[in-house]
């Protein structure tokens, strides 16, 4: 997966958080392809759990900071990526696969992308009207 500009938020620190989170994202893509995956799986998707708990307090933040309308909905959508990312590690932990391998990386980029240029998109403009970029 490769970031582009679409992908901005139009938030240096947010766009930055982001950035890391492709690049862990591309870890895992290339751990599984070179027959790694398994070994590999479980180590990156705790790091990405653990870093996307830390990307989301940022939002957050700057969220409470500026009073963004939405937080409640888009707090409702980190809630949901949480659950279902501690289902999906759970599952790693019991015993992953190739085919598990490719379902998690698969779930990740999906939400990755969707949330993104979904409703991560829907802030930018509102935190730059704030004086946050």
């Amino acid at each position: 997966m490769t970031w582009n500009e679409k992908m901005s938020v139009g938030v240096a620190e947010l766009d930055q958080d982001h950035k890391k989170l492709v690049t862990m994202l591309n870890q895992l893509f290339d751990a599984i392809n070179s027959g790694h995956g398994k070994e590999s799986l479980n180590k990156i998707l705790d790091e990405m759990i653990a870093y996307a708990a830390t990307h989301f307090a940022h939002e957050e933040k700057f969220f409470a900071q500026t009073g963004y309308p939405e937080t409640a909905a888009h707090k409702q959508e980190h809630e949901k990526f949480k659950r279902q990312a501690l289902e999906v590690q759970q599952k790693c932990k019991n015993g992953a696969n190739g085919t598990l391998s490719l379902e998690v990386m698969n779930f990740l980029k999906n939400w990755l992308v969707n949330h993104i240029q979904g409703v991560d998109k829907k802030y930018g403009p509102y935190l730059n009207s704030k004086g946050i970029h």
